[in-house]
């Protein structure tokens, strides 16, 4: 299950990165008002790109938040069974230091 989840979160960091990467910010306007950019129309519409890719930014963010809280309360849980690198080598040497023998009475 933590895998499963560890994968999930991998591809939507990825796929968040490419998101934010492929927005324009908000000093590229300028530049288009003086002739530097494309025309009006696009492949999302005459200004679509900037409302959907904003929103399929926040859906990922989401997500993205929902996985790192599940991660978190999976790592949380699974610790709790784990012991420290110290308390198993003390376990282990007191299990394999033999009894005193015990003393008989002449």
């Amino acid at each position: 299950m933590f895998q499963i989840i560890l994968g999930i979160h991998i591809v939507i960091a990825l796929v968040l990165v490419a998101l934010v990467l492929l927005q324009q910010g908000k000093g590229a306007d300028a530049g288009a008002n003086f002739g530097g950019g494309s025309s009006s129309t696009s492949v999302f519409g005459s200004g679509g790109s900037a409302t959907f890719l904003s929103r399929l930014t926040a859906i990922m963010a989401t997500l993205f938040f929902i996985t790192s809280l599940t991660l978190a309360y999976l790592g949380g849980q699974q610790s709790k069974g784990y012991q420290s690198v110290t308390k198993q080598v003390e376990q282990a040497a007191e299990q394999t230091t033999a009894p005193d023998a015990p003393v008989v009475p002449n």
